[in-house]
């Protein structure tokens, strides 16, 4: 369940982006799909988010992936909805399908079912482009409930771009 500690502990999260983003001019936009949009919710609870907030692709399924983000074919088949190559597409085709000069893209299976020996529930790949133009990715496993993994990916999300993108800041 969404506790009020963890719903407040987002929101600041969210508030802190908001607050550099704007110093620093820049805007942001998401690819999700495991999340399913939550993490430009959270952005959108703050007010004014629209100064530093472009836009939300949600894309549940490959078919969205390929025709809202122009991920390829060949990456999905090859390497599935969560992998690196396909958060780096995505995220990619974010940033250059809106006016976000920030971005950040979740794939993941957040459970109870969809889990393989390889990519088991809890499995997230994530991807952030920086104002810079640089892509960073990883993978993350998270515990817990289906609630919990996507709640884990929004706040994984807010904190590393508040940790790494000042450095990229251009």
């Amino acid at each position: 369940m969404l506790t009020e500690k963890c719903m407040n502990e987002l929101l600041e999260l969210a508030a802190d982006l908001g607050k550099m983003l704007k110093n620093g001019g820049k805007i942001m936009c998401t690819a999700e799909s495991c999340t399913g949009g939550l993490i430009s919710g959270f952005i959108t609870e703050i007010s004014g988010s629209s100064e530093w907030f472009d836009r939300a692709f949600i894309t549940y399924t490959n078919e969205a992936k390929k025709d809202m983000l122009g991920v390829s074919g060949a990456t999905l088949a090859q390497f599935g909805a969560v992998s690196e190559q396909t958060v780096r597409e995505m995220v990619k085709g974010a940033v250059s399908s809106s006016l976000g000069t920030v971005g950040v893209a979740v794939s993941g299976i957040a459970g109870p079912t969809g889990g393989t020996p390889d990519k088991p529930v809890g499995t997230v790949w994530m991807a952030w482009m920086y104002p810079d133009g640089i892509i960073e990715a990883e993978c993350q496993h998270f515990a817990g409930d289906r609630q919990s993994v996507r709640l884990q990916t929004v706040k994984k999300a807010f904190e590393v771009l508040l940790d790494k993108m000042p450095k990229h800041m251009n």
